[in-house]
């Protein structure tokens, strides 16, 4: 069975426009997907709060994992605030792996999120959670919190995207995706 490092934001800082923040919401999704990866057979190791990006990457290097995926939200430079929206999902350019993993994870994204043009996959050697971690990793950043309408598109669709980042990994890993028991 596959095993994943899955890696929630640690930022307590970036405050959502409605409310709470990066963290808290990301972590929502973590727990979200629990059940799952669970149901569906994926095994996984979680960064805690406490931790920072780096001690997640230090982490995540230790272990064998066939994947890393950081959740997080984004926010605009100041002078956008709140005027960008939509999905992107980010992998290190040279991973064959990890292209493959951040195209399913925005094909998926796109029959949920409101604007399906909005979703884009892009490619960074400046995000450490995909440049520097061994496993392929994806670093998906869900929408804007900074946006009104993109928080509250999170803040109400916290076990959607949990089922859907677990699907994408199920079709990544090749495995049947299974609902878990309610």
């Amino acid at each position: 069975m596959p095993i994943i490092y899955l890696s929630p934001s640690t930022q307590e800082y970036n405050q959502y426009v409605i409310g709470g923040s990066e963290e808290y919401y990301m972590n929502l999704v973590a727990d979200a997907m629990i059940p799952y990866l669970d149901a569906s057979g994926i095994r996984y190791v979680r960064n805690t709060p406490q931790m920072t990006a780096g001690s997640s990457i230090v982490a995540s290097n230790a272990g064998n994992y066939d994947a890393h995926i950081a959740l997080h939200s984004n926010a605009a430079p100041e002078r956008l605030s709140g005027q960008l929206q939509g999905p992107d999902v980010y992998y290190y350019p040279t991973s064959t792996r990890g292209r493959q993993l951040a195209d399913i994870i925005a094909g998926n994204l796109m029959a949920i999120y409101p604007d399906p043009s909005l979703v884009d996959v892009r490619s960074t050697t400046s995000l450490g959670e995909v440049s520097r971690t061994r496993a392929p990793a994806v670093l998906i950043e869900f929408a804007y919190h900074d946006n009104t309408d993109d928080a509250l598109w999170i803040a109400d669709n916290i076990n959607e995207l949990a089922r859907n980042v677990v699907l994408s990994l199920t079709q990544y890993f090749g495995i049947p995706f299974v609902e878990p028991a309610m």
